[in-house]
């Protein structure tokens, strides 16, 4: 198995969880994060050393990346497992599934790559590289049609982990805080690539909100020391630091579910706000490079999760130029209080969130377990 970042980490881990369940004797090795590694998985090397986005920012680091992976194939090579699953990491995995797919390897990709929203030649790579994928969202699986990969949908996890009912004020009470008054949840992003072009946009739009919501707090998880850092140094270069913002080491979820409105940079996020059922603005920033390279690459008009799965604007999105302070506050300012938005979005929510919720670890497993002949299904 290879994953990258955290999410890659936390998804595999469920997986090799509920395929112990079936195969107890199983040994699972690779490339993995530390909750891989709690659950039974040798790294060989640890999932962070994927952890890098953009073109520019995978540049820096592509020698040592490239390194690895080919150490990896010819492991694997010298010594075939029964099955490799790549998770997530596309850029990394493709290229090593195509190569054990012709050594006669099963491969297996578990998320299918975004080809409906930019880089839609990765479907003829996804040809090439892999047996089986195994899709998180519905209308993936007839995106595979007759291309002989086998495509089976298996539900988000986080809809399995999100409650269908958010309770705003145990959520409030868990983080010590009042329970009235307007809260906003500020995620700028997990890596410091991302905080290097979102921090002082968001310190920016929280002072924007502020003079709006005079009594208005501020939640900021982040996911390191580094990117706390990050971000505080912004708050002092900005002359934010009487804004009354609480920083948080992780605990996301726990500050979008207290929260009244979020702001939230495009990823995973985006959905893990959705399920919140809460009123939202996505936004994202980077290098002027990477952003020319996507922008040429995107076929359809949404980046953000909420919109690409309702096919249409259902919340607001300011990429790169477009995510000014002003414009960011405004919509998300205007979301919060209008009744009406937020009543239409968490009837849209609640319908995705169902949707989605199909024990998806459970339902990866037993769709693997047939590419595991002569072993009890």
């Amino acid at each position: 198995m290879v994953a990258g970042e955290a999410s890659g980490d936390l998804l595999a881990s469920h997986l090799i969880r509920a395929l112990q369940q079936h195969l107890p004797e199983a040994q699972f090795f690779g490339i993995g994060g530390p909750k891989m590694q709690a659950a039974g998985f040798h790294a060989h090397w640890p999932a962070e050393k994927l952890a890098v986005r953009g073109y520019a920012e995978v540049l820096r680091h592509y020698r040592e990346i490239a390194g690895i992976r080919r150490q990896l194939l010819a492991q694997l090579l010298a010594d075939p497992p029964d099955v490799f699953i790549g998770v997530d990491a596309p850029d990394f995995n493709l290229w090593l599934e195509t190569r054990l797919k012709a050594a006669g390897i099963y491969s297996i990709h578990f998320i299918s790559p975004s080809v409906w929203a930019w880089r839609a030649g990765r479907i003829h790579k996804m040809v090439r590289a892999v047996h089986q994928v195994l899709c998180l969202f519905p209308f993936e699986p007839a995106l595979y049609a007759g291309t002989g990969v086998q495509a089976d949908f298996v539900g988000h996890p986080l809809a399995d982990v999100i409650p269908l009912q958010i309770d705003q004020a145990a959520a409030r009470e868990r983080l010590n805080l009042a329970a009235d008054g307007l809260i906003f949840a500020l995620l700028p992003g997990s890596r410091q690539s991302e905080l290097h072009y979102m921090a002082r946009t968001f310190v920016q739009t929280a002072q924007q909100l502020h003079q709006r919501f005079p009594q208005a707090r501020f939640l900021v998880p982040l996911a390191s020391r580094e990117t706390r850092a990050y971000f505080e140094n912004e708050i002092w270069k900005n002359e934010a630091r009487d804004l009354p913002i609480t920083m948080l080491y992780g605990h996301a979820q726990e500050a979008m579910a207290a929260a009244d409105g979020i702001l939230v940079a495009s990823g995973t996020a985006t959905l893990e706000a959705a399920l919140m059922k809460k009123p939202l603005v996505i936004t994202y920033k980077m290098s002027p490079t990477s952003w020319r390279i996507m922008r040429n690459m995107g076929y359809q008009p949404w980046v953000g999760l909420p919109n690409i799965l309702a096919q249409r604007f259902v919340v607001p999105e300011f990429l790169q130029d477009e995510a000014t302070p002003e414009n960011l506050a405004q919509a998300l300012g205007n979301a919060v209080c209008d009744p009406v938005v937020g009543e239409r979005l968490q009837a849209l929510f609640t319908e995705l969130h169902l949707a989605l919720r199909q024990n998806t670890a459970e339902r990866a497993a037993e769709a693997i377990l047939p590419a595991l002949p002569g072993l009890p299904h």
